[in-house]
């Protein structure tokens, strides 16, 4: 098995896991204080609901992914990329929103769960539910945008599962020190790493979308002769010319050009329609990224034009 194929998905469960954790560290936190210990079946219910949750999820994606692969057989070189392409756009949209809203989020997330924590607990008689939906929801959140993720690479197989138990012990072994064991670790450095790899593991993944659309419509274009006129340049089908080749001494499958590719999205093929995608995205998501690093103090003047 090659390892470097666990290392997105490695990274993407530990972001997601820790942000996760921090929910029912901070929710367990509150209900410590207040002298609610007796509420904390309900926040390991929620944990555990969000964790079958989307392993719900992702079992129906993946059994659903067999029916159509069954019941179009003759299709399925057409059928395949396509659907991989689907995934991977979903996975860029939910995966982007969420790094640049967590970002902005931050700073009010302890205060935000502290006031929803305690108007569930003005509530008696429902304050477990509340409890149980507020963390529920944030687990399934979490776990959906990385089932996306892992149907993204499930050309990794075994390297994705390996990876992404990596990174939910990797996940629960943060939240266990920060308010278990009480070990200091600097989130925000934490994050902000982390959020830089995760921008490249996305863009590799507006590449890796791309090549799936340029392979569904080539196999669509020679299955059926009526679409033939899909394929428009001759190094590749609508994807443009090729801007470089770098095969000769960097193969994206060997190393050190896998590990480039699982890290930074390289490819030893790039064509002119991806490599615009690709800068486009750190042009828009990526700046969004940066700039939430740094949002602008409220008494400057600019902020105040906006």
């Amino acid at each position: 098995m090659d390892l470097t194929t666990a290392l997105p998905t490695a990274l993407i469960t530990w972001r997601e896991g820790v942000e996760a954790a921090l929910v029912v560290g901070i929710v367990m936190a509150c209900l410590k204080q207040a002298r609610r210990q007796n509420l904390y079946p309900w926040v390991y219910l929620g944990v555990v609901a969000g964790l079958i949750g989307s392993s719900t999820g992702g079992l129906t994606l993946a059994l659903g992914l067999q029916q159509v692969q069954r019941v179009l057989p003759h299709l399925q070189a057409v059928v395949t990329p396509l659907l991989n392409m689907l995934f991977g756009t979903l996975a860029i949209v939910m995966l982007s929103w969420m790094l640049v809203w967590m970002t902005r989020q931050a700073r009010s997330l302890k205060g935000d769960l502290e006031g929803r924590v305690g108007s569930a607990l003005q509530d008696q008689e429902s304050a477990g539910w509340g409890l149980f939906s507020l963390v529920c929801v944030a687990i399934l959140r979490e776990g959906f945008e990385t089932v996306l993720f892992v149907f993204t690479n499930l050309e990794a197989g075994l390297g994705a599962l390996v990876g992404a138990l990596a990174g939910l012990l990797g996940a629960v072994l943060v939240g266990l020190a920060l308010f278990r064991w009480g070990i200091a670790i600097n989130l925000k450095q934490f994050f902000q790493v982390m959020g830089v790899l995760l921008l490249l593991i996305v863009a590799g993944l507006v590449l890796s979308v791309f090549k799936h659309l340029d392979a569904g419509l080539a196999a669509l274009s020679q299955i059926d002769g009526r679409y033939s006129d899909l394929c428009i340049f001759q190094s590749s089908c609508v994807l443009g010319p090729l801007v470089w080749d770098t095969s000769a001494f960097l193969p994206e499958r060997q190393f050190p050009g896998i590990l480039l590719k699982t890290l930074l999205g390289y490819r030893d093929h790039l064509y002119l329609l991806p490599a615009i995608a690709y800068l486009g995205f750190w042009l828009i998501v990526g700046g969004n990224y940066f700039r939430s690093l740094n949002p602008l103090p409220s008494g400057n003047p600019l902020s105040a034009q906006e």
